[in-house]
């Protein structure tokens, strides 16, 4: 066979087009289409008469050659691959932007002095006779020989009061300050109701006692020599250190476990100040 013959022409005589002629022909007919604002083919390319125009080797089937596996890149055709996005961390000036906002707070907010125990007075205004409130009440025990006061408890707020014969009252046991007027008040009811004229004056709270556990040891020993101006540590006749905070007003048991109780609150604040206090000289004294 001619090698100048196309096995592709059937029969025809049109020589071999060679493939780099069309991606020539095509690349400039597609730059001329965009720059003049037409997408579609030209109206000449539409035309019967098209395909005589073109080579007989365009009409049919090209076989596979390097050059055909290539997409022309034309305006209309080529797009930018996707690069990868780089990820460009943001730098933040401010200092406070790095993990969590928490409160600026000198102890761990995971740890707060639960109330264990409530004092509180009151005053019934009236003389009382303890023998009978101890013999027509319930729940109520008299010795004057061991304590010259009638004791009495109550199971809800659970509770139990000591009932002097001079009227004063003493309720202790409650776990917070609207349970303690409560259960005196209850106490009060009960007093009433044998025939006294009961009344319910000068209602205070005495004394607030809370506990805590800061989930790790503590030196006691080095603690007491820093601050042996306000505590003391006797290890053979109580376990605990014993800690007098200035301000607020608080006694501190501090123990090796790591288990502080704090006593003389007169409100609930007052607790949770001195462990604010006393959490960072805790942690001070950490043991390793």
């Amino acid at each position: 066979m001619d090698p100048l013959m196309s096995p592709f022409s059937m029969g025809t005589t049109t020589p071999l087009h060679h493939p780099d002629e069309d991606l020539t022909n095509f690349h400039q007919q597609n730059q001329n289409n965009v720059y003049h604002g037409i997408m579609n083919p030209p109206k000449q390319m539409a035309h019967s008469s098209y395909g005589s125009q073109m080579a007989p080797s365009l009409m049919m089937p090209q076989p596979p050659t390097p050059q055909s596996h290539f997409v022309p890149m034309t305006p209309a055709t080529a797009s930018i691959p996707d690069h990868p996005k780089v990820h460009t961390p943001q730098i933040d000036a401010s200092p406070y932007s790095k993990g969590p906002m928490t409160p600026m707070t000198p102890a761990d907010n995971s740890i707060l002095p639960q109330l264990q125990n409530i004092v509180s007075t009151v005053n019934l205004n009236c003389k009382l006779d303890l023998k009978k409130i101890a013999l027509h009440a319930r729940n109520a025990e008299y010795n004057p020989k061991r304590f010259a006061a009638v004791i009495m408890r109550i199971r809800e707020p659970r509770t139990t009061a000591l009932i002097f014969s001079s009227g004063k009252m003493v309720c202790t046991g409650a776990k917070s300050e609207d349970d303690s007027r409560l259960a005196a008040r209850k106490y009060a009811r009960i007093i009433q109701k044998l025939g006294f004229n009961a009344k319910f004056l000068d209602f205070k709270i005495q004394n607030m006692v809370g506990s805590c556990d800061v989930k790790f040891p503590i030196r006691l020993e080095g603690l007491v020599l820093t601050h042996s101006k306000f505590s003391s540590y006797e290890p053979e006749l109580f376990p605990g250190l014993i800690y007098r905070m200035v301000k607020p007003r608080i006694v501190l048991l501090i123990f090796v476990s790591g288990k502080v109780v704090l006593t003389g609150a007169k409100v609930r604040q007052e607790i949770y100040d001195a462990f604010d206090n006393i959490f960072p000289i805790l942690k001070s004294f950490k043991k390793a």
